[in-house]
């Protein structure tokens, strides 16, 4: 795939960022694109590697046909790459941009350090095809009189819409939050997707029917028995939003959160949307403490930093992991290793093996401090080991449990059964649930997790619906 000794003859490119002296200034994103023949010179490192790890169940949960679309690049074949990657993944300006990219650690020239710029090429791929005028809405030939209602308009919702409109269906999507997107749109900062792009999606939908109907709050503005009684069929993508109790006293203090408030609200600020009667969440002239090592922690940063925190330290209770992982224990599947994000980059000290015990205040109920300490292997603090961080602004953001509970899932009683994790209940042949006709698909039922397993669900869910509506479908798995 692509050319024969290309992995011999190129050196692995990605794309470059602008310095964060310059990007902390603002909240579009930063990255330098590669020029299109750098692209095609990238996409002709992919190498005949007999079993392509990258687009198994290892590597892309879409399953992207990447040695495909790499050799297709490489040929000069755009538009064909194009087809080739919408018919696996309905928005890959989407991953190529947010996702971790989990194909590059299956790439079978990871074995080397080397792994094909996967998520390079892939989001030149979409963004050709827009250039070009390639996507363009495909409205169903024929319709089958069946409607279906979408909880949520996250990656999801977004997805399994899209499909369940091109198979002929009326869809609505309902939408808390006055635009679409989930968390995409207002807990992914702008400076890692700008939101034109979800826009520029919303508008192909809706030209294919699909409609959108914000500010409606399942549970509260309508039941979720009345929806249901609508229409058809309804799939739940309500995403995955209660946060996880870091047990951390002081958290009732004034300049403690949780991660997402902080991170929706700037959303809201960057997207026009009016927060005025909000109370403000700001880290301008302070000193950040962020506890947690995820990307949620480090979307915080960077916000912080684009706020002007005067200083910004990242808390993990986990111990530094290795540099470099072992391969043979490891490859193909994503490895734990030491990896610094682009926020981090730009000035955050990280504390490694170190708890957070309890946040400190004044007299006047506002954060002063966080006293932490060392850990052991168990996570148990080591006695002796206390220090305390001066603070004004901690942020929460250890993850999330599962779906809001006090909703939809208190209006169903114990008609709509759960997990042990609380999440909603439905496995991954059919993603029914235990009330007939209501099927859930993404974080709602497999916990938080990532955009692109989002989107693969919500491709699934929509065939298993489609099966369900009309006894048979055509949509891809």
């Amino acid at each position: 795939m692509g050319k024969v000794t290309g992995f011999l003859e190129i050196d692995r490119q990605e794309q470059k960022y602008q310095p964060a002296s310059d990007r902390i200034r603002h909240f579009r994103e930063f990255t330098v694109p590669l020029p299109e023949q750098e692209v095609q010179r990238q996409a002709a490192r992919c190498m005949d590697c007999g079993i392509p790890f990258c687009h198994g169940p290892t590597g892309c949960p879409v399953n992207n046909q990447i040695p495909d679309w790499n050799d297709l690049v490489y040929e000069g074949d755009w538009e064909e790459a194009a087809r080739n990657l919408h018919s696996t993944n309905n928005f890959p300006e989407f991953t190529g941009r947010i996702c971790p990219a989990p194909c590059e650690e299956a790439c079978t020239l990871n074995l080397e350090d080397v792994p094909v710029s996967i998520k390079t090429v892939e989001q030149a791929i979409a963004d050709r095809a827009y250039k070009e005028g390639w996507i363009k809405p495909e409205p169903a030939a024929h319709k089958t009189g069946k409607t279906v209602a979408i909880i949520g308009s996250g990656p999801a919702g977004m997805a399994a819409g899209q499909q369940l409109a091109r198979a002929g269906h009326t869809v609505h999507i309902y939408e808390r939050e006055p635009r679409a997107g989930g968390l995409m749109r207002y807990g992914i900062p702008d400076f890692k997707m700008e939101k034109h792009y979800i826009d520029r999606r919303v508008e192909q939908m809706e030209a294919e029917g699909v409609v959108f109907h914000y500010n409606c709050e399942i549970g509260k503005d309508v039941t979720l028995e009345e929806l249901h009684d609508r229409h058809d069929a309804t799939l739940l993508c309500a995403g995955a939003e209660r946060p996880r109790d870091p047990g951390i006293p002081g958290m009732h203090l004034n300049g403690a959160m949780y991660a997402m408030p902080f991170l929706v609200q700037q959303n809201r600020r960057v997207g026009g949307e009016d927060v005025s009667s909000e109370t403000p969440y700001w880290a301008g002239g302070k000193h950040v403490v962020v506890v947690g090592g995820g990307d949620t922690a480090s979307d915080c940063v960077g916000t912080s930093f684009r706020q002007g925190a005067l200083s910004v330290t990242q808390m993990d209770i986990r111990p530094m992991p290795p540099v470099k992982e072992d391969k043979f224990k490891f490859w193909p599947y994503w490895p734990t290793k030491f990896r610094t994000s682009s926020s981090q980059a730009e000035g955050a000290e990280r504390e490694f093996q170190a708890a957070t015990l309890e946040i400190i205040g004044d007299e006047d109920g506002n954060v002063t401090g966080v006293k932490c300490a060392r850990v052991d292997e168990k996570r148990v603090p080591i006695e002796g080991s206390e220090f305390i961080l001066k603070a004004d602004l901690v942020l929460a953001a250890i993850g999330f449990s599962g779906p809001e509970m006090n909703t939809y899932i208190k209006e169903t009683g114990d008609k709509l059964e759960l997990d042990q994790r609380t999440n909603v209940k439905a496995n991954t042949d059919d993603y029914k649930t235990s009330i007939p006709g209501l099927f859930a698909a993404g974080d709602v039922r497999r916990g938080q997790s990532l955009v692109v397993w989002a989107i693969r669900e919500g491709r699934q869910a929509a065939r298993s619906i489609d099966e369900f509506l009309i006894g048979h479908s055509d949509l891809p798995r």
